[in-house]
């Protein structure tokens, strides 16, 4: 039966601060992580990574390691279980090193060359640093620059096609009174989670067991079962609270090296990775350089948008980093141009991180369109506004709803824009130079199907079942509410249980869809559940149960620009004596569109600003080009921002409930870090006078540029 359109009497649920429903077990200790499990015979794998970038294995000397107190196994490509990778996940061809120890080759500094399993972590740590490993070594590359030769255009992305032209960008570039044309670039980042990957696997009955910390069970079992040749319903995969993931824990080497040895020993193994492994094993954002060439007639109405982006990807396996997609839906032009290209290094695959695509784009383009202002004399949110399109500006589609308009005035009404002085270089304190300003960002909003089950129990509450996964966005708690709302009921009244591939199918925790997809189904299992009761008679003792799969809504959704919007405002402090940059205000106001949970809500916002921070000031991974390796890949060297780093940050949202959702949910999870590190670099350079085009906008970046007058 079908609920969706019942009118529903709403109990407070939605729109009302709750704090999180799991949040005293997390304070307290009770709340376990994929690392805290115990179980009897349980043994401890270490992965040992390779020292080269680029050649064969020659030997691996197990003997003396295998001979050390505690050492029960060392895997490697001559004796581990054979795998496969010949099928297609859910997100593409799976990544090669997901084959563990199939062969001699080693692709890049990092790859994993073996597993030592012993009784204890620490025997199994020692061991693997003993291990000595001979490679023959061959020529690599990790150079990665603007104008590499093996760039290439992929066949496309999750964001769309790699090339997209609408006009004739060269023509309206000439015929245009006013030219931006410049060069960005961003540094490789790094995910680092508070929790690290963990994965511990046993066989139970027949059936493989995995306790693991990811973004999704349901997917981490398939890809074994298709990995092991397994029967899916050989295999169950829980991750009942998950401490951070941002992109980095989808199904990685861990997981299939503790299976692996779990398989060879009959019995439970736990692998758990370091800090410096995480730097090399979960993926990362790839380095970008881009070109944005905007061309304007003299009052700012844009002719030409031309984003052209490369970033890096390895010889094993391809990621696109979709740069140059963010600017699609956001300005109307004439003429649009948007390219993506990659090029193949000896280096790891990067992969999805916090607004992938969206994060280093909009610090291009936003930073380009600050220019544009500036050379057309006009105020960065006046040029913004004259370039709104009212459709799609490539696809010509409708949005769903785009209150980006609504943004901007709010956040400059908070902010005291209207009082900016928009020359740079003029205001001062003491020491520092001031500068304000801003950026829009956009991320997209999508959906996938999910299934849900709801049960009405004897004893007067409801259990919640669906396959989500929290990563710490609290959305547990949102579908508390989401549950509560629907069955008219108080949220103490809903359970909720998530994190186990047993639920069955539902969409992923990534791409700010997870919430809004697992909202849709449990609101349909629960409108359906509430229609049963309403026809009355006792509840038996194992309850009522109502049961959704969205497959079809979502499949059936119209085609529309379905987009989350905002708009970032940011005042600095620049002392050009010393290079140090201070964030002194940040505002971030969203149009996200129906937000259930106020206070984790703002949160994720807030989070995702800080990123922002850390991404325009902070965060920047540098290799050693003879060795291939990073340098210092650990938090005393790969700096981000800390508690001192960090202001009061604002952030808040307009209205703008999505009406093609059931419930109004758009997506908060990646929006937040969009365009906060443009509206920085855009407030250096109005307190500096200096543009800066290269992230992070270190203090030596600041001392070698000037601007200002230096400090006495």
């Amino acid at each position: 039966m079908t609920t969706t359109t019942q009118a529903v009497r709403s109990t407070g649920a939605f729109g009302t601060a709750h704090t999180r429903v799991e949040g005293r077990d997390k304070v307290t200790g009770a709340a376990r992580y994929a690392g805290d499990f115990p179980f009897d015979e349980l043994a401890h794998g270490w992965l040992v990574l390779s020292t080269v970038a680029r050649g064969r294995i020659r030997t691996v000397q197990a003997d003396p390691v295998l001979a050390m107190p505690g050492v029960l196994a060392v895997l490697h490509h001559e004796n581990a279980p054979r795998v496969s990778t010949d099928y297609m996940s859910v997100v593409g061809p799976p990544d090669p090193s997901l084959g563990l120890f199939q062969h001699d080759q080693v692709p890049y500094v990092g790859w994993p060359v073996a597993l030592v399993v012993a009784e204890t972590s620490e025997q199994a740590r020692e061991a693997a640093e003993a291990l000595v490993v001979d490679y023959d070594e061959e020529p690599h590359d990790i150079a990665f620059h603007a104008g590499h030769p093996g760039a290439y255009l992929p066949a496309g992305s999750p964001a769309g096609p790699a090339e997209v032209v609408k006009g004739d960008v060269d023509d309206a570039l000439g015929r245009s009174a006013v030219v931006v044309d410049e060069e960005y670039t961003t540094p490789e980042e790094h995910h680092s989670p508070l929790e690290p990957h963990a994965a511990t696997a046993r066989w139970e009955a027949g059936r493989l067991d995995v306790v693991d910390s990811n973004q999704s069970t349901v997917w981490v079992a398939g890809e074994l079962a298709k990995l092991f040749s397994l029967d899916p319903a050989a295999v169950r995969v829980r991750s009942e609270h998950v401490g951070g993931g941002f992109g980095s824990k989808g199904v990685r080497p861990h997981q299939v090296a503790a299976t692996m040895a779990a398989t060879v020993l009959q019995r439970p193994v736990r692998v758990v990775l370091t800090r410096r492994q995480m730097f090399t094993l979960v993926g990362y954002r790839s380095p970008t350089t881009q070109r944005v060439r905007l061309g304007a007639d003299p009052d700012g109405r844009l002719r030409a948008l031309d984003h052209q982006a490369l970033s890096l990807t390895s010889t094993v396996h391809e990621f696109v980093e979709p740069s140059a997609a963010f600017g699609r839906p956001l300005y109307a032009a004439d003429a649009h141009r948007t390219a993506f290209r990659v090029v193949r290094l000896d280096l790891p695959t990067p992969t999805f991180m916090r607004a992938p695509g969206e994060a280093p784009g909009s610090f291009a383009l936003e930073s380009a369109l600050d220019e544009l202002a500036e050379k057309c004399g006009l105020d960065p949110i006046a040029l913004r506004v004259r370039n709104e399109p009212a459709v799609g500006p490539v696809s010509g589609l409708p949005f769903s709803s785009r209150n980006l308009l609504a943004c901007f005035d709010e956040g400059a009404r908070r902010f005291g824009w209207a009082d900016r002085d928009p020359r740079p270089g003029v205001r001062r304190d003491g020491r520092w130079l001031l500068g304000t300003g801003m950026a829009a960002s956009t991320f997209h909003v999508g959906v996938g199907p999910s299934t849900a089950a709801v049960t009405a129990e004897a004893d007067g509450t409801y259990t919640v079942r669906i396959n989500a996964t929290d990563i710490g966005t609290g959305a547990r708690t949102a579908l508390t509410l989401v549950a509560a709302e629907a069955l008219e009921a108080e949220p103490g009244r809903v359970r909720v249980h998530i994190g186990d591939s047993d639920l069955g199918a539902a969409m992923f925790a990534g791409g700010s869809m997870g919430t809004r997809s697992w909202a849709w189904a449990v609101m349909r299992a629960a409108a359906d559940l509430r229609e049963q009761l309403a026809l009355g008679g006792d509840i038996p003792p194992d309850g009522i149960t109502a049961r959704s799969d969205t497959a079809e809504a979502v499949a059936a959704l119209a085609k529309k620009e379905r987009h989350s919007f905002g708009a970032q405002f940011a005042e600095v402090a620049v002392d050009v004596a010393s290079g140090e940059v201070r964030v002194r205000r940040l505002l971030g106001i969203f149009a996200a569109g129906r937000i259930v949970n106020p206070l984790t809500a703002r949160g994720q916002f807030v989070g995702g600003m800080i990123w922002g921070i850390s991404m325009a000031l902070h965060e920047e991974a540098v290799r050693d080009t003879a060795s291939g390796a990073q340098v210092g890949p650990d938090f005393a060297n790969y700096h981000f921002s800390a508690n001192a780093d960090i202001p009061a940050i604002e952030a808040d949202w307009v209205d703008d409930p999505d009406p093609d959702d059931p419930v109004g949910i758009k997506g908060i999870g990646e929006i937040g870090v969009v365009g906060t590190a443009a509206a920085i670099a855009n407030a250096v350079w109005h307190a500096t006078g200096v543009r800066h085009r290269a992230l992070p906008i270190r203090p030596d970046r600041v001392l070698t540029a000037g601007g200002g007058t230096p400090s006495a």
